[in-house]
């Protein structure tokens, strides 16, 4: 039997923050640093205490599938009478795959699978929430059968 939870995040969604370089001279020479600025630790953290409850026994060792539907904050220019009640695309930044990619870390930091190269399938959907609506993700983790993979 293949491995499945489907749960939800409350919280702002954020993208993994790409590393930042600086450099600084001492005398002749100059040293580089590498750092990361940690913009996503909190909704990382949100991600793994929504997901504690589902998270599997031991880590998934196959073909894994992650869908995730990302809900962000719907601005106040959408909120007219005209506009939709429900979901609407959301065409801006944070990227999907940035978003992504901080989902499958926070995921791969609390032990559901050896690494994230193990998501083989899936999709990402980015929306402003519902007028009515709270900002977050819903999220489903299912291990692939080798039926599904051939």
């Amino acid at each position: 039997m293949t491995y499945l939870a489907s749960f939800r995040v409350d919280g702002m969604p954020k993208a993994q923050p790409r590393a930042r370089a600086f450099a600084r001279r001492f005398g002749n020479k100059f040293s580089a640093r590498v750092y990361d600025p940690g913009t996503a630790e909190g909704w990382k953290a949100a991600v793994v205490a929504a997901a504690r409850s589902h998270r599997p026994a031991s880590p998934l060792e196959g073909a894994i599938c992650f869908d995730v539907d990302l809900f962000f904050a719907r601005p106040k220019s959408l909120c007219r009478r005209r506009d939709p009640d429900g979901p609407i695309a959301h065409l801006a930044k944070p990227d999907r795959d940035n978003c992504e990619k901080a989902l499958l870390d926070a995921l791969k930091q609390d032990g559901w699978f050896r690494d994230d190269s193990q998501v083989c399938d899936g999709r990402v959907r980015k929306f402003y929430a519902a007028k009515d609506g709270r900002p977050g993700a819903q999220i489903t983790v299912r291990e692939m059968a080798r039926e599904e993979i051939a």
